[in-house]
């Protein structure tokens, strides 16, 4: 689970952030889906950006993050929010610590992180568990995790 959460006195945000999903006996993980919490979209970045002080810089797919395997486990999400106003962030995320495991021989996916990105570029990791205080100008990237590959190569 990948939750975002921002605001202050006048805006407030919730979303969740898609992973990469597992992959199984023939069949190989999918990139970037909702897989435990949700099945909803995200709100479109022309929408958000028009209804919130918030830049979309990125949102993709986060390559590489999956397991190897004889199928792969899908690749996670990579999602940039730049700040255009002070906000208060606040970020419940799972496997930042414990790896999403391989099976069956396939290679373990990468766990996700959350970066913390200042105005003059400096980048700090932040926890999986964290409520940080932005101000106008920093911005916060999600790059949540691919899923475990399935068998040997």
């Amino acid at each position: 689970m990948n939750n975002l959460t921002f605001g202050n006195a006048q805006y407030q945000y919730y979303e969740t952030i898609c992973g990469g999903a597992g992959a199984g006996q023939g069949f190989a993980g999918a990139d970037a889906v909702q897989t435990h919490m949700t099945n909803s979209r995200l709100t479109d970045p022309e929408v958000l950006e028009l209804r919130f002080p918030v830049v979309v810089e990125s949102f993709g797919i986060r390559d590489g993050s999956g397991g190897v395997g004889q199928w792969r486990g899908g690749h996670g999400a990579v999602r940039r929010l730049r700040f255009r106003e002070a906000m208060v962030v606040s970020i419940l995320a799972g496997r930042r610590r414990v790896v999403p495991s391989g099976l069956c021989g396939g290679g373990d996916g990468l766990p996700g992180r959350n970066l913390w990105i200042g105005r003059d570029g400096a980048i700090e990791q932040l926890p999986g568990t964290v409520t940080r205080e932005l101000q106008a100008g920093e911005a916060i990237a999600i790059e949540s995790p691919g899923g475990g590959g399935f068998g040997q190569v």
